[in-house]
């Protein structure tokens, strides 16, 4: 039997409003991160976010691959007590938190950040036992 087509290092847990996931630290996880959360988010019946969540979450596995070493930990939650609320969180070992840069127009980076804070309704970064977690939340369509 072959290697699946997207390593995990393991799924915590993808039931109920819930779902986690925890990659290797290399560049695969990018699409790997992808992938799943677009899965999980169809499995929702939140179709009309997953490019955008997506697409943010490849720009934060990206910054954790850039800046951190060891695993990164991806987790999608619907509130309860906020259902109109996608709360999405990327997890990585290192402490220090992310920097919003200005990006120049002949950059190739540094634009991430920026992306997260204008297509999301709010974003944030918060220590963790091991490292740190950079959050962000989008507005779940009616």
């Amino acid at each position: 039997m072959g290697s699946p087509a997207w390593e995990v290092i393991g799924v915590i847990d993808t039931e109920g409003d819930c779902a986690k996931w925890i990659f290797p630290a290399d560049p695969g996880a990018v699409r790997t991160a992808r992938t799943a959360v677009r899965t999980q988010l169809r499995g929702w019946g939140l179709e009309s976010l997953a490019d955008m969540t997506a697409l943010l979450v490849s720009e934060l596995v990206t910054n954790a691959l850039r800046h951190a070493t060891g695993p990164i930990g991806v987790r999608l939650v619907r509130p309860d007590d906020l259902p109109d609320v996608l709360l999405v969180e990327v997890s990585d070992p290192l402490p220090d938190p992310p920097r919003e840069r200005v990006a120049h127009d002949d950059d190739e980076g540094g634009r991430g950040l920026q992306l997260v804070a204008s297509s999301s309704r709010r974003w944030g970064t918060r220590p963790g036992v091991n490292g740190k977690t950079v959050w962000f939340e989008l507005a779940v369509p009616d």
